[in-house]
């Protein structure tokens, strides 16, 4: 049996019941009692029937699961549950199996943060929890897209200690169009990663808009004494209708049309290229999708990495930018 979330909220609502010496809990007890457990941190649950509540009894029983001491108790045609050692409970027992190999696999995305700045913590929590339930393993069975050798991740630390404590900073920054660095005032409000990159975005003071700075380009960070502005946007929302990091200063949502040929065609369906990725016409030799999406660098650059496999119907205005683009690297690759 999994031990998914609302599992475990109904283990601890029976718990919580054969614990009570005082109370008598009957099946529709128990029911009610993980229900209310249930409607308190998922108001949107459907509920439990009998039979789960049934399984639940057995898995709690089980040594898989935390050899509990569950009683029946006979009624008339009625029963009620209880430990028959009221001292007992799950909280104290040790790790089942299933719970063990969850902790496991925790500590394998963990893994993903050793070494970064303002997680040093990672490391040391990693060492303890294998330490303490034995969980320790040499085996390498998961690679993250990762760059050990990547410029500016020093500087996360610092911007996430400003994003959290809501301090306005002074940024020297050199972008790769500058010969020398330029002060730039930012409130930072969240810090993303694409293609291995790190990105800070924030409210630029001076353009009194949202901008995005690459770490690898920052040179020194210092604070301001400047009040903060609060953040205002929800960046799940913000990055919704992009590839990348980066919006143009009057970004439109346009449908790009993009002819994919059969060989790419398993590899864009299984890695889509945008969330609003979808079919809108099929041949024996090519399929055309439709995007809804803000036109970007991080977008164009993506079409141009997939050479003439794929091929920009709409709009026209990218469809001649890639076709410039084209004609420009036939003319370097004819010399």
């Amino acid at each position: 049996m999994s031990t998914n979330k609302n599992a475990v909220i109904r283990y601890q609502a029976l718990n919580n019941c054969f614990r009570n010496p005082g109370r008598k809990y009957y099946m529709d007890d128990l029911i009610n009692a993980c229900n209310d457990a249930l409607m308190d941190i998922e108001p949107s649950s459907t509920g439990v029937k009998r039979r789960q509540i049934y399984d639940d009894i057995k898995f709690m029983q089980d040594s898989c699961g935390y050899n509990a001491p569950i009683e029946v108790h006979k009624e008339g045609r009625n029963a009620y549950y209880r430990y028959t050692d009221a001292e007992f409970s799950i909280n104290s027992q040790p790790l089942n199996e299933q719970e063990a190999l969850q902790l496991k696999e925790a500590l394998i995305t963990l893994g993903r943060f050793k070494g970064l700045p303002q997680f040093e913590w990672v490391d040391e929590m990693n060492t303890r929890l294998e330490y303490t339930f034995k969980l320790k393993s040499d085996e390498k069975v998961i690679g993250f897209d990762e760059n050990p050798y990547l410029k500016g991740v020093e500087h996360i630390s610092p911007l996430y200690s400003a994003i959290t404590n809501k301090q306005v900073l002074s940024v020297n920054y050199r972008s790769f169009k500058q010969d020398v660095s330029s002060i730039v005032e930012i409130h930072p409000y969240y810090l993303k990663q694409y293609n291995n990159r790190w990105f800070l975005l924030g409210l630029n003071q001076e353009l009194n808009q949202i901008t995005n700075l690459a770490l690898d380009r920052i040179e020194q960070i210092q604070p301001n004494k400047k009040q903060y502005k609060m953040n205002t946007i929800n960046f799940d929302d913000y990055f919704e209708d992009i590839v990348g990091v980066s919006i143009p200063i009057d970004p439109e949502v346009v449908k790009l049309n993009l002819k994919v040929g059969n060989n790419l065609l398993p590899y864009v369906i299984s890695k889509p290229i945008h969330g609003s990725q979808k079919i809108k016409s099929k041949t024996e030799l090519y399929t055309v999708f439709e995007l809804e999406l803000i036109v970007n660098h991080e977008i164009e650059a993506l079409l141009r990495s997939y050479g003439s496999d794929i091929e920009v119907v709409e709009p026209l205005s990218l469809r001649n930018k890639m076709s410039d683009e084209i004609l420009k690297l036939k003319a370097i690759y004819s010399l």
